[in-house]
C-alpha cells in the first residue's frame, strides 16, 4: 500500500512530471498570519495552519516548515508588523527558503514589499489556490474558468510570479519560466482576453442548459454532492457509482464536475454530480468564475452536503459551505438539502455514540467502509419522492417490452404476479414521467 497521500494524483504528461520535480526542489515556508480578533470561536488556529500547509503540498512544494503569526492589526505596507517581518526574513535566509506562502490575501503593494524584505518569492492564499485550480482543471470549461479568475487576479499586479521555476504546462502563470510565453501585462489586452473568455463561458452555460433540458426528457433527477474540500465527496461518489474518479487525501482533488448514474433502492435512477470542494476564504473572483460549474448545484433535485465529521473544525467548515451555498441562493433550510456526516469510521466509540442525539436529520456514513450508504440512498429516494406520484397498473405478463420500459422509467414500489399471467404493479415517477406512463398505459 502506498503511504503517500498524494500518490493518487496521476499526470500522464511529461510536463506534469517536470513541474512536480521543480516544485519538489522549491524550499517553501508557509506563514499563517491570523488576527487575534474576528476569526470566530469555532475556527482552530492549528487546523487553519494545517490546511495552509496542505494547500502548498497539493502542488508538490517542498514545505520546510510553517509559522503562525498572531496579529492585532493588519499593516497596510507589509501585512505583518516590522518585527515579525524581520524574524521571518532571518528564517528565510537561514533555511535557504526560495518561496514564502502567505495564508492570507495580500495587496500587490504588500506582496512586493514582502518580496523585497524576504529576498524570496511571495505568493498569497488566492494565488496558491489559483495555481492548484490551474493544475487540477481537466475540462475545457474548467480551464476557461481558472484562466478568467487568474486574469482578474493579475489585472492589478501585472507582474510575472515564480520566474525562478521552469515549467511547461499546468497552472496559469505562477510557475512561469524560460521557454513559456509570458502572460500579456497590458491591461487592455488582459481585459480583451477576459471578455473573450466570458463569451466562451456563456456558450458553455447554454450548452449545459441544453444538457439539462435533454436530461429532463429522460428524465433522471440530479443529486449534487457539495462540501468542504477533502470531506470525502469523491470517495462517496465512487462508492455510490462504483466509479474510479480520483479520490485522494488532498485538498482540491476534484475540480471539474463529474456525473454518473446511481440506482435507488426501488429501482429508480438518479444522476450523481461531484463538484469542486469549498474552502474558507474562497476568493470572490473564484466563486464568480466557477458559477457555471456551480449551476449544477442550483439545478439539482437533491443536494448532499458532505461533512468530514471527524475533523476538529467540522462545524466551522459546515458554516463556510453554507455561506457559499447561500451566496448561490440555496438556504440551509432548503428542503432539497441533506446533510451527510462522513468519516464516522474515524470516530472513537464515545463520539460515535453521541452522533445519534446530535445528528437531527443528518445521516452518518463512511464512504470508506460503506457504512450507512443504504440509509443515505433511502433518504435520497424519499426526498425525491416528495414531488413524485404513484399509480397502480395491470399488465399482461407476456408483454415483456412494456414491463422492461416501466423498470427503466419508473420506480417499481410493489409487484404481484397472478397465476393467470397478469402482473399488478404500483410504480412511482416524476410528474413529467408519469404523464408518459399514463399515455403508454391509459
Amino acid at each position: 500500500m502506498n503511504d503517500n497521500p498524494h500518490a493518487d494524483y496521476v499526470d500522464t504528461g511529461g510536463g506534469g512530471r517536470r513541474e512536480k520535480a521543480v516544485a519538489a526542489h522549491t524550499r517553501t515556508l508557509v506563514v499563517c498570519p491570523y488576527l487575534t480578533r474576528g476569526q470566530g470561536p469555532t475556527r482552530s488556529t492549528e487546523a487553519r495552519a494545517e490546511e495552509a500547509v496542505g494547500l502548498a503540498a497539493a502542488i508538490d512544494l517542498a514545505v520546510v516548515g510553517s509559522q503562525v503569526a498572531m496579529l492585532g492589526a493588519i499593516r497596510p505596507a507589509t501585512y505583518l508588523g516590522k518585527g515579525k517581518v524581520e524574524e521571518i526574513a532571518a528564517r528565510v535566509k537561514d533555511e535557504e527558503v526560495s518561496l514564502v506562502v502567505m495564508d492570507c490575501a495580500l495587496s500587490p503593494v504588500q506582496q512586493r514589499n514582502l518580496e523585497k524584505a524576504f529576498a524570496a518569492k511571495v505568493i498569497d492564499r488566492t494565488g496558491l489556490i489559483l495555481e492548484i485550480f490551474g493544475r487540477r482543471a481537466r475540462t475545457a470549461e474548467g480551464t476557461l474558468q481558472v484562466e478568467l479568475a487568474h486574469l482578474d487576479y493579475q489585472k492589478s499586479r501585472l507582474v510575472r510570479s515564480w520566474t525562478h521555476l521552469e515549467r511547461q504546462r499546468g497552472g496559469f502563470g505562477f510557475l512561469g519560466g524560460p521557454g513559456e510565453t509570458q502572460i500579456e501585462t497590458d491591461r487592455r489586452l488582459i481585459q480583451e482576453r477576459m471578455i473573450h473568455i466570458k463569451r466562451d463561458l456563456e456558450q458553455v452555460k447554454k450548452t449545459r442548459a441544453l444538457h439539462r433540458e435533454s436530461r429532463k426528457q429522460v428524465p433522471f433527477p440530479i443529486v449534487a454532492l457539495v462540501g468542504y474540500t477533502n470531506a470525502g465527496k469523491s470517495t462517496l461518489f465512487n462508492r455510490l457509482t462504483r466509479s474510479d474518479v480520483m479520490a485522494a487525501d488532498m485538498l482540491f482533488a476534484t475540480l471539474d464536475p463529474t456525473m454518473r448514474a446511481i440506482r435507488l433502492p426501488h429501482g429508480g435512477t438518479a444522476i450523481l454530480s461531484d463538484t469542486v470542494g469549498f474552502i474558507s476564504d474562497l476568493p470572490t473572483l473564484l466563486i464568480s468564475a466557477f458559477r457555471a460549474t456551480l449551476e449544477e448545484v442550483l439545478a439539482a433535485d437533491v443536494i448532499l452536503h458532505v461533512r468530514d465529521i471527524s475533523h476538529v473544525d467540522a462545524q466551522a467548515q459546515a458554516e463556510d459551505v453554507e455561506t457559499i451555498l447561500a451566496d448561490l441562493g440555496v438556504d440551509r433550510a432548503d428542503e432539497k438539502l441533506i446533510e451527510v456526516w462522513n468519516k464516522v469510521d474515524r470516530l472513537d466509540a464515545e463520539h460515535r455514540a453521541g452522533l445519534g442525539a446530535a445528528s437531527r436529520q443528518a445521516i452518518p456514513v463512511s464512504a470508506l467502509t460503506g457504512e450507512g450508504l443504504e440509509t443515505l440512498l433511502e433518504a435520497i429516494e424519499s426526498r425525491l419522492a416528495r414531488e413524485r406520484r404513484t399509480v397502480d397498473l395491470d399488465l399482461d405478463g407476456a408483454d415483456g417490452r412494456s414491463l422492461h420500459w416501466l423498470y427503466e422509467h419508473a420506480e417499481v414500489m410493489t409487484r404481484r404476479d397472478d397465476s393467470d399471467g397478469r402482473i399488478h404493479m404500483t410504480v412511482r415517477a416524476s410528474p413529467e414521467e408519469m404523464a408518459r406512463i399514463l399515455r403508454r398505459f391509459p
